[in-house]
């Protein structure tokens, strides 16, 4: 009886765990860093093993940090939102104590990895977390632009990458980061529609214009265009190591114009629907694209 009781209690443990450090975002944000130290090796800085597991690992508690603190910080916003209301804290299953107990730890030895690849990594990590906790979470509930400024955080994990097998920020990294950057508006904009009236209970407003309307719906657009025009720098010869193939340019083009057909379709039908498609595309679009840059740097 007891061994079943510890087996459930172990299960429920992990699962929130997984659920407070939100896993499957943590997953898809550690993808873009392994993807920018792939990008970053080289003779001068050969392939690690021994970097690339505390990269994940420091990665990993570096995302999962900033979701708990947003997770105390939110806990009664999450409490009125029905994707949120069941999340350890909120739902009373983890005290904010405990999560906040969690979120340090990570915060210690996230930051500790980083720094045991190089100081720049521990750098650029620490300043994740301070800015996605300490500035986009507050602004949430202020004003829409606290997307812009989780776009910075948000863009760290490619460019960290490149920092932890270089030990170095350059022009590579800075378009790494910039790429990023520009993703961010058309993917959680479209999220921001889907989930409009979900947000619109706990008072948070992430649409650009506060509306599911053409201003809104114009916005993507014109970031998809930025980010067409970001993925394609490395094609153009000025960002130093860090450059493609023309064959790889055209399929960065391309898969730049599978994104943009959905942001257009949004803004002519602006349904639920069309932006819930939006935002799959746009995960589907930055995985694609890192590995069309991966495959083409090992090709060339």
């Amino acid at each position: 009886m007891n061994t079943t009781q510890n087996t459930l209690t172990l299960k429920s443990v992990f699962l929130d765990f997984k659920e407070i450090t939100k896993a499957g975002l943590a997953i898809s944000v550690l993808f873009s860093s392994i993807a920018g130290y792939f990008l970053g090796v080289n003779e001068q800085n050969p392939f690690q093993w021994s970097v690339l597991l505390m990269l994940i690992v420091g990665g990993y508690c570096m995302v999962g940090a900033s979701n708990a603190y947003n997770q105390v910080i939110e806990k009664d916003i999450d409490a009125l939102m029905d994707r949120t209301k069941n999340r350890p804290v909120p739902s009373g299953r983890m005290s904010p104590r405990v999560a906040l107990v969690v979120a340090s730890l990570l915060t210690i030895v996230g930051i500790s990895l980083l720094y045991m690849i190089n100081p720049k990594s521990a750098m650029f990590g620490a300043i994740s977390i301070f800015l996605y906790t300490s500035v986009y979470t507050p602004l949430k509930t202020v004003t829409s632009l606290s997307v812009f400024v989780g776009a910075f955080p948000g863009a760290i994990p490619f460019m960290l990458g490149w920092v932890a097998a270089t030990g170095d920020f350059g022009i590579e990294a800075g378009t790494l980061f910039l790429i990023q950057f520009f993703w961010q508006f058309p993917h959680f904009w479209a999220i921001g529609w889907f989930l409009y009236e979900d947000y619109e209970k706990a008072g948070i407003f992430m649409l650009p214009t506060g509306k599911k309307d053409q201003g809104t719906a114009l916005q993507i657009i014109l970031y998809s265009v930025w980010l067409i025009v970001a993925s394609l720098l490395p094609a153009l010869g000025y960002t130093g190591r860090f450059y493609i193939t023309p064959v790889a340019a055209v399929l960065v083009f391309l898969l730049g114009l599978w994104m943009l057909f959905y942001a257009v379709k949004l803004y002519k039908i602006k349904t639920a629907k069309a932006a819930r498609t939006l935002m799959l595309v746009s995960v589907s679009y930055i995985t694609l694209l890192q590995l069309v840059y991966i495959i083409d740097k090992f090709l060339r």
